[in-house]
């Protein structure tokens, strides 16, 4: 559900994406457990979308998550375990 919103369906937008992506652990699944932190993230922050909290949690422990609209994001990651954000 993710790459719905960085995909755009068109190949030739889509290339430098799907470089970076062939880099990437992609997560096939969301675990109950997962939705669970997610679910977590979300009421320790009291903001952000499902998909957000989500992404956070996919992070932990210390991973980055890439965004392009930090303020949900950050708020979030200031309940998890050593996630950062970087703004792209």
């Amino acid at each position: 559900m993710v790459l719905v919103e960085s995909l755009r369906g068109d190949p030739a937008r889509d290339a430098n994406t799907n470089r970076f992506l062939k880099t990437c652990i992609i997560q096939p699944e969301v675990t109950p457990d997962m939705a669970r932190r997610a679910a977590e993230l979300r009421r320790r922050a009291r903001t952000g979308s499902a998909v957000d909290a989500l992404i956070v949690a996919l992070a932990e422990p210390d991973g980055t998550v890439l965004t392009g609209d930090k303020a949900d994001i950050e708020a979030l990651a200031a309940h998890a375990r050593g996630v950062s954000v970087e703004l792209i």
